[in-house]
């Protein structure tokens, strides 16, 4: 037998660690005069893009923030969070991008929670920062972002940070910035909402970061110079990792504060947009954008949308607009989409009916993910392959998340048994796809974000007039899915839907407020058991 391993060590000229960073400087060098950003009147090539991106990382690192570090963003999809994806982890920092949605009380536990010593926030996001920065101990060093492209008022906001293009400034093109040490440090931090408690912090690593981003080249066939319109938040999962993904294969960034259909349609037609990514809602806006305001597309445009599976009149609607659909299944513990729904040729010949059927499934694994399973969940084998036996989504694989940072029980539990456990309940085919087909969890999906059923109830009940409560979600044709709430109220005591509402709206981020409330006996099992599966057809029936 030929001995494989000695004088085989690895050296610094045949091992290096993976990592996206590597992505923007390869497009500089061999592309530099390629468009890399437009925004608005803005366009920068791929020169400018890495400039500004090495500047940052020089700039934090001059200010001590380096290997370890959190710097937060609370920003929108423009240039400067594109930047932020590079320049932070160029300084060895972690970036922490935060949902612009979220309420100030959560914004300040993340910022508490990941210790941030550095945010960027948008000028039309300040008041959101100044009253989470009132509620946490954490005093992070203050950036400010002046988009041309914001309305004039929120432009006018302004806390005494420091500007961003100042402290950029500060910076130096030349900076010899490192790669990671290990392909296992930390690149990112994202936070999800889970099902109980506060939020917990998902850490991603360099290794997972690169791998997934190439995974999206390969899943939503991504040839060179593609043009990307940013209708995904970047703070979601990184942008399911395609800010390193388009930069891999020198694509344009077509970037957009807020997703509004008729500039979706002009954005997509000035500037030939090949992909774009979203949830169901995102369809929607595009699809019930006015006529007049709609735009002839140069060329079929890709549209990869995750979360409720499109119905089959969306598919058809959208077919007809211009657009292919590909459909992906992924969590924030994964880097976003991990599983997707590979197309095979053959059913273009299907009535659309059965068409509309196979693209509810979630899929088969991403290249980029070793292993994808549904198991029994207490004895971790494979459940039948036959379309019907529940079991729980598992995957295992190198774009699955470090863990959960300060949460080792969280984590061990995620974990447990060499698997990542989803939460998610699914049915596995003969082909091998898998489809959801309940949520353990109880997470509602609404516009591609989780809302916790159990966060939600917790707000019903600090009212007073309410004695028991349950949140189930209903599907909405505009979000995908909605929280709705069933009440019983305390003997004596009165309220009405819109009383609720408003009540939940003051305790938590808006979009996580129920949007129905219908008041009713709860049905209950024996043993007292609130029987949520009820509801939930109830919720659909009303």
């Amino acid at each position: 037998m030929a001995d494989f391993e000695t004088g085989l060590a690895r050296n610094p000229a045949n091992h290096q660690p993976l990592t996206p960073l590597l992505f923007l400087e390869r497009a500089a060098a061999v592309f530099p005069e390629q468009c890399a950003v437009v925004h608005g009147a803005l366009r920068r090539n791929y020169r400018e893009l890495r400039d500004r991106c090495v500047r940052l990382a020089s700039a934090l690192a001059g200010r001590g923030i380096g290997r370890g570090d959190t710097v937060a963003a609370l920003l929108p999809n423009i240039p400067e969070m594109l930047e932020c994806h590079y320049g932070v982890p160029m300084a060895g920092a972690v970036l922490n991008t935060l949902n612009t949605r979220l309420d100030a009380a959560t914004i300040a536990y993340i910022l508490d929670h990941g210790e941030a010593k550095a945010i960027l926030v948008d000028r039309e996001l300040v008041p959101l920062l100044r009253l989470a920065l009132t509620q946490c101990t954490a005093k992070p060093l203050v950036i400010e972002v002046d988009d041309p492209e914001a309305a004039p008022e929120a432009r006018a906001n302004g806390m005494g940070g420091l500007d961003y293009e100042a402290l950029l400034a500060e910076g130096d093109p030349g900076f010899a910035w490192q790669p990671p040490r290990d392909e296992w440090d930390a690149i990112t931090l994202n936070y999800t909402s889970g099902t109980t408690g506060k939020p917990k912090g998902v850490v991603y690593h360099h290794r997972g970061a690169q791998l997934l981003a190439t995974g999206n080249v390969l899943s939503a066939s991504m040839a060179r110079h593609p043009v990307y319109l940013w209708t995904l938040p970047m703070f979601h999962c990184n942008g399911w990792c395609f800010p390193w993904t388009v930069t891999a294969v020198a694509g344009t960034h077509v970037c957009l504060r807020a997703v509004r259909g008729p500039a979706m349609w002009a954005l997509m037609a000035e500037h030939g947009v090949t992909h774009l990514c979203g949830a169901p809602v995102v369809m929607a806006t595009l699809l019930d954008t006015p006529a007049a305001q709609k735009r002839p597309l140069p060329h079929r445009v890709q549209f990869v949308v995750a979360g409720a599976p499109p119905p089959e009149a969306v598919l058809a609607a959208m077919r007809e607009a211009g657009f292919g659909v590909l459909h992906v299944y992924g969590l924030t513990e994964c880097y976003g989409p991990a599983v997707v729904n590979e197309w095979n040729t053959a059913w273009d010949a299907l009535p659309a009916p059965e068409q509309a059927k196979l693209m509810a499934r979630q899929g088969v694994r991403y290249q980029a993910l070793e292993s994808l399973a549904v198991l029994d969940p207490d004895s971790l084998e494979p459940v039948p392959a036959d379309g019907v036996t529940l079991g729980e989504v598992m995957m295992r694989g190198n774009v699955v998340m470090k863990g959960y940072l300060k949460d080792p029980e969280a984590t061990a539990k995620a974990f447990a048994g060499g698997w990542f456990h989803t939460g998610d309940l699914a049915v596995r085919y003969p082909d091998g796809y898998i489809q959801l087909k309940d949520r353990s969890k109880d997470i509602i999906i609404s516009g591609g974000e989780n809302i916790s059923s159990i966060e939600v109830e917790d707000a019903l009940y600090k009212h007073p007039a309410v004695m028991l409560a349950a949140v189930v979600a209903r599907p909405d044709d505009k979000w995908g899915e909605v929280p709705c709430a069933f009440v019983e109220l305390r003997p004596g005591a009165s309220a009405t839907e819109a009383e609720l509402i408003a009540h939940c709206r003051g305790l938590m981020a808006g979009f996580k407020a129920p949007k129905r409330i219908l008041f009713a006996e709860l049905p209950r099992t024996s043993t007292g058991k609130i029987q949520k599966h009820v509801l939930r057809r109830q919720a659909q029936e009303a």
